[in-house]
C-alpha cells in the first residue's frame, strides 16, 4: 500500500522504522508538527520523526492544523491507501480522514477501550494496572473511540516508569503497526468494534496532577512518581520552592513517620506518607540538577520538625 506516516516524538520513530523495513508498503511522506523551540537558545527544531524521514529520503509534510488547504491538497496529490499514526499531536478533522480509502490507523499505547486520551502510559501507572499494551485502532471523531484491528499486551514492572514502559510499548507497538498495515492490504483484517464497557479516560497530566499528596499511601506515592518520569516530573515543595522527586522506594517497615515528615541518615532520606515512608533516592531541586537524595540534604541541611509539601 501507499503509506502517509503521521507523527511528531521519539516514540513514535519505532513505528516509522518498521513501515520503511517492511519491504511490503511505500512510505510516500510524513506528516508532523511544525518545528518547534528547543534549548538555551530557543532555536526552532525539526521533530524527531521529521529528522528521520529527512535520513530516509522520505517527504516531510508540516501543517499548522491538519484542515489546511495546501495540506489537504498535497494530500489528496499523494492519494495514499491508508495513514498510519502515532503520537502526531493534533485532531484530524473529517474532510483529512475522508482522503486515504482506508483510513487513518492510529497506534494507540492502551489495551482499548481502557486509557483513551493523550497519556495512557503515564495514568495506567498511576493507577496501578498490572498488565497494558498497544492497540491498533481505525480513527474516527470520537477520542479513540474507532474498531481496533489488533492489540499487543504488556507487563508494566514494579519499578517501571513512564518513559521506561513507552519506550518497550513504541517497539513491540510498531511490529502491530506494521501487522496491522500487512493485514489491511491483504484484506485478513477486519476491525471490531470496541465494547461498550471497561472505558477509562487518560487526559494529559498536567503539572498539579504531578503534585504529591503525601497523605496518601506510599504506593500511590511512588506510581505518581513513576507515571510522571520523566515528564511532567513528580513534585513537591521544601521551605517553599519546588522539589522534583525522581526515585522513590516504598518502605514498609517505616511506619513511624507522619505524612510528609522527614528523616536523614549519613546516606538515606525518608519521607513519611499516608500509610509508611518513602526513601528518596533521586531528587532536583529548584533550579538545579538531578542529585542523590542524601547529597541534596547534606546540601541543605534538613533541621529535625521538617518536612516536605508544608
Amino acid at each position: 500500500m501507499k503509506l502517509v506516516f503521521a507523527g511528531t516524538p521519539e516514540v513514535a520513530v519505532p513505528a516509522l522504522d518498521a513501515l520503511i523495513a517492511s519491504g511490503r508498503h511505500e512510505v510516500a511522506a510524513v506528516v508532523t508538527r511544525p518545528d518547534a523551540p528547543a534549548g538555551r537558545g530557543r532555536r526552532l527544531v525539526a521533530s524527531p520523526v521529521a529528522q528521520r524521514a529527512v535520513e530516509a529520503g522520505i517527504e516531510v509534510l508540516k501543517p499548522h492544523r491538519p484542515r489546511d488547504e495546501d495540506f489537504l491538497a498535497r494530500l489528496r496529490e499523494i492519494a495514499p491507501d491508508c495513514c498510519p499514526v502515532v503520537a502526531y499531536g493534533a485532531l484530524l478533522p473529517r474532510v483529512a480522514l475522508d482522503v486515504p480509502v482506508q483510513g487513518w490507523v492510529n497506534l494507540h499505547f492502551s489495551l482499548l477501550p481502557a486509557w483513551r486520551g493523550a497519556a495512557p502510559v503515564q495514568h495506567s501507572i498511576m493507577a496501578g494496572d498490572a498488565i497494558t499494551g498497544a492497540s491498533t485502532f481505525l480513527i474516527e471523531e470520537g477520542l479513540d473511540s474507532g474498531p481496533v484491528y489488533g492489540t499487543v499486551t504488556e507487563e508494566i514492572r514494579p519499578t517501571d516508569t513512564s518513559g521506561d514502559l513507552l519506550t518497550r510499548l513504541a517497539f513491540a507497538g510498531s511490529g502491530l503497526l506494521a501487522a496491522t498495515m500487512d493485514g489491511i492490504e491483504d484484506g485478513t483484517l477486519k476491525a471490531v468494534p470496541q465494547p461498550a464497557e471497561g472505558i477509562t479516560l487518560a487526559p494529559k497530566i498536567t503539572v498539579e496532577d504531578a503534585r504529591l499528596d503525601w497523605a496518601t499511601p506510599a504506593l500511590r506515592v511512588d506510581r505518581v512518581v513513576r507515571g510522571c518520569t520523566p515528564a511532567p516530573g513528580a513534585w513537591t515543595t521544601f521551605r517553599g520552592e519546588r522539589l522534583k522527586l525522581i526515585h522513590v522506594v516504598p518502605v514498609p517497615e517505616r511506619t513511624e513517620l507522619a505524612p510528609g515528615a522527614l528523616d536523614v541518615g549519613k546516606n538515606n532520606v525518608y519521607a513519611g506518607t499516608g500509610s509508611y515512608a518513602v526513601e528518596l533516592l533521586w531528587v532536583q531541586a529548584q533550579g538545579k540538577k538531578p542529585m542523590r537524595a542524601a547529597d541534596w540534604a547534606r546540601g541543605v541541611r534538613i533541621s529535625s520538625g521538617e518536612s516536605l509539601g508544608a
